[in-house]
């Protein structure tokens, strides 16, 4: 099985921290926040990784090369311009095409940290027959998914906007999406979208169009977005609990 970290982000909300280099290179107790995720994909077995590049491109290529890639295989996907979650996808898309490879993929955020079962939601996504399958959780947020009572997604909602959805469902559950996707591969020709764009908006498209976008409740793990400095120190304090390991 292969995977996608998504590492092309400015991380303006991680300012100071990344002033002098890209996010997927702050460090949690002397950790880089990409050797994080590429530690814990290789926990479960995932031994070949793509990796989108922007800002300070050169810096993750020669810390990657400085570590002989963690002992696995490592591809760079170079963005001349930013392409957004979709369009980075998109543009990665051969990598997970070639040799007549058909397993469904993970997708992953490099500024999350979680203890997210990777293997049980691989196996919740394959026996649902899921289009994607989404990390999720019940936690405050201001921008949030809505799926109907069988799990799928029908919407989303920003702030105190109306709920925008897609299609109707009877009941409908707002949950925070945690940055961790199972793609099945048939996807990649579903993208229709060019250019920069936000994975979210083809998934509620494609679920407006009766594709199965399933959420993978995700309540029982830990979790924490770093995209604030904050968040970032939080981490290495959780890591001392020993709420996650590296």
């Amino acid at each position: 099985m292969r995977a996608m970290i998504l590492a092309a982000g400015l991380g303006t909300r991680l300012r100071p921290l990344t002033n002098d280099r890209p996010k997927a290179l702050v460090e949690v107790a002397g950790h880089t926040l990409l050797e994080i995720t590429l530690r814990r994909l290789a926990s479960f077995g995932i031994r070949e990784v793509i990796v989108n590049v922007h800002h300070f491109a050169e810096m993750v290529v020669e810390y990657l090369q400085r570590n002989n890639n963690f002992g696995i295989r490592i591809e760079i996907s170079r963005e001349e311009i930013l392409l957004n979650t979709g369009g980075g996808l998109k543009k990665a898309a051969w990598f997970f095409l070639e040799n007549g490879n058909t397993e469904p993929f993970i997708l992953h955020n490099v500024d999350v940290i979680s203890t997210i079962d990777l293997d049980r939601m691989v196996r919740i996504h394959s026996e649902s027959q899921a289009l994607a399958t989404l990390a999720v959780q019940e936690r405050e947020t201001s921008r949030r998914l809505l799926f109907d009572s069988d799990n799928q997604l029908c919407g989303r909602q920003s702030g105190q906007q109306p709920a925008d959805l897609v299609r109707p469902a009877k009941e409908i559950r707002p949950l925070a999406f945690s940055g961790v996707h199972i793609i099945s591969q048939r996807l990649l020709g579903m993208l229709t979208e060019d250019g920069a764009f936000s994975i979210i908006d083809s998934y509620l498209r494609l679920a407006g169009e009766g594709e199965k976008i399933t959420a993978f409740r995700a309540d029982e793990y830990y979790w924490r977005d770093l995209g604030k400095p904050e968040n970032v120190m939080q981490a290495a304090q959780d890591l001392d609990r020993k709420k996650f390991q590296i």
